[in-house]
């Protein structure tokens, strides 16, 4: 990735109770924060993140704000995707003071400060009202800041009605929706010669995993469930929660991936990843699916039973080869991190004329 405007400085926000590292790619927040770090250093900016004391992204400095017994104590023995956003418990707190005091000895002049964690994460924008702070990929509810970068415009109008009378509400100029993005490398093309599907989340119910065991049984058809958590009882194979390597191996290997949720999602790291594999998805039809999962091109959409049956017997005669294509043309950390350039390069303007600032071409005639 080229450099494409001149340098900024961006300060990101990651998660007290993971590490920005490959063994926490079960929590989408802190994937987006090593990815995103990935994106703008590629770009020529300065990144300082401000983590635990582990990190694998490329940054110009790591500021650790929790050691790892601290964020072992966070998790108490459960999985890491459990661990509660009550920014009471002294994991947070204990992040959030070093955060703040860290962060005052190193903000420039209008430097970014990046967020991950919602209002979890307001005490640090608030410490500082004279600097910009960005919710840089929300698929969550408990959004704040002034600035924000939806992952999906079906997750973006979800809550803007949520936070206002849909009738009413107006947009914000300086809201952005910028798509979930991954690195096509850790997801290689596969040939679906498994005898399949699968599935993968976290296993609750709203997740839509009940839906795949029903279809498959249907069908007598293989089933392999992974992910955190336990499903409770019914048809396929639960091999628990897989790493990255492995989640890969079996998205490529799969008939398709089941991503069936319930909610409105916002937007579903699991299917993007699936079609970087080539793999088919079969979905529910409302939130991100709408805008990631094409109906008759990279997987199926579907409204009942009968739907989800005919989708698993179609979609083995869907192009495996045009679907990673796409996938990678999307979602690509290549294919996103000009839109990010472009979301930041428009703050900017902020400092200046904002909404009126015209385009150096034009600015000149």
């Amino acid at each position: 990735m080229n450099k494409v405007g001149g340098p900024m400085r961006f300060h990101v926000l990651a998660l007290p109770h993971t590490q920005v590292t490959k063994d926490f790619t079960s929590c989408a927040f802190t994937e987006k924060v090593r990815r995103f770090c990935i994106m703008m250093s590629s770009l020529g900016h300065e990144v300082i993140l401000y983590a635990g004391d582990q990190n694998e992204a490329p940054v110009t400095e790591l500021v650790t704000c929790i050691n790892e017994k601290q964020r072992k104590a966070a998790t108490a023995g459960g999985h890491y995707t459990t661990a509660s956003f009550d920014t009471t418990l002294p994991h947070w707190q204990i992040f959030t003071a070093n955060a703040i005091r860290e962060m005052a000895t190193r903000l420039k002049p209008k430097d970014f400060i990046c967020l991950i964690g919602g209002t979890a994460q307001k005490e640090i924008a608030d410490a500082f009202p004279s600097h910009m702070s960005v919710e840089f990929g929300i698929g969550y509810g408990g959004t704040f800041a002034k600035y924000r970068v939806f992952e999906s415009y079906a997750w973006m109008h979800s809550v803007y009605a949520a936070h206002n009378n849909p009738t009413t509400v107006d947009g914000n100029f300086f809201d952005a929706v910028i798509n979930g993005y991954l690195e096509p490398e850790q997801f290689p093309a596969g040939k679906g010669d498994g005898d399949y599907y699968f599935f993968i989340g976290r296993l609750i119910e709203r997740k839509g995993y009940n839906v795949a065991q029903e279809v498959c049984e249907r069908l007598g058809k293989r089933l392999i469930i992974a992910g955190p958590g336990q499903p409770n009882g019914g048809y396929g194979e639960f091999i628990g929660n897989v790493g990255p390597e492995k989640r890969a191996e079996l998205m490529g290997g799969a008939i398709a991936l089941f991503a069936p949720t319930l909610y409105i999602e916002p937007f579903g790291n699991i299917a993007i990843e699936a079609q970087t594999c080539g793999t088919p998805t079969i979905t529910t039809d409302w939130g991100a699916f709408t805008e990631t999962n094409i109906n008759g091109v990279t997987g199926y959409r579907c409204h009942t039973l009968a739907d989800f049956i005919k989708a698993a017997e179609d979609v083995k005669d869907l192009d495996r080869d045009f679907i990673r294509k796409q996938a990678i043309e999307k979602y690509s950390l290549k294919a996103i991190a000009p839109k990010y350039q472009d979301y930041f390069e428009r703050l900017l303007t902020l400092w200046e004329d904002g909404w009126y600032q015209l385009s150096k071409e034009k600015a000149t005639k």
